[in-house]
């Protein structure tokens, strides 16, 4: 078996920067986004993918369950830190073939805020950066740092749309965190520097050393 630790969140709550200082707490595992079609895949899912994005949509749940399959396939002889997968009853059993997980950490937010968060949020569709126009703004309103191009924001990211999003996410998450509740624990907060110590506490306790990771299932 694997040692995999997923970050199991909605969208806008933070996971990537408790995600970034577990990697740097465990720098051999290997750190894989729900939104790994970032980089530059070559393979038609990740295509697929990055055709939802572009039209500012977000990306269904079959694509991103079959780009992430498709990415963990590659990895199988790593040891997996998961950011924001899976996300929903069907995406747990389709990784539930491959690994099996050790921890699950979910992050609670003010719903209020989340809403601002998510509200907030540009993307830059061709590469599929994020900005947060509160807290990650780009250098200059509206446009991407690294090309220039204008930055578009989803349909589903605009105020009108957050709340039903987000009940949608609330009800997807049920069989999930069911699902998981043998290994799941939550935390609560907005800020990644004040929830990470106790987070870190919990891994301290709960990983072993990266020497005793096991193997993933053949």
């Amino acid at each position: 078996m694997v040692q995999c630790l997923t970050t199991y969140m909605k969208a806008g709550r933070g996971k990537l920067g408790l995600s970034q200082s577990g990697c740097k707490h465990y720098p051999k595992a290997s750190f894989v986004p729900i939104n790994v079609w970032e980089a530059p895949l070559r393979h038609k899912v990740g295509v697929l993918a990055k055709q939802y994005l572009e039209r500012g949509l977000l990306v269904p749940d079959h694509v991103i369950t079959r780009v992430m399959m498709t990415e963990l396939e590659k990895r199988r002889a790593e040891h997996w830190l998961l950011d924001g997968f899976p996300r929903t009853l069907g995406q747990a059993e389709a990784l539930d073939k491959i690994c099996e997980l050790d921890l699950v950490i979910s992050l609670h937010i003010p719903f209020e805020t989340l809403k601002d968060r998510l509200s907030a949020r540009w993307i830059h569709p061709a590469s599929g950066r994020v900005y947060n126009m509160e807290f990650n703004p780009p250098h200059v309103h509206g446009i991407d740092d690294v090309t220039g191009e204008p930055l578009v924001q989803c349909e589903d990211d605009k105020p009108e749309a957050v709340t039903a999003r987000l009940r949608k996410y609330k009800d997807a998450a049920k069989p999930v965190i069911e699902l998981y509740k043998g290994i799941l624990h939550s935390f609560s907060g907005t800020e990644t520097n004040k929830i990470w110590p106790y987070v870190y506490a919990l891994l301290s306790n709960k990983i072993p050393p990266l020497h005793q990771w096991c193997k993933p299932r053949s």
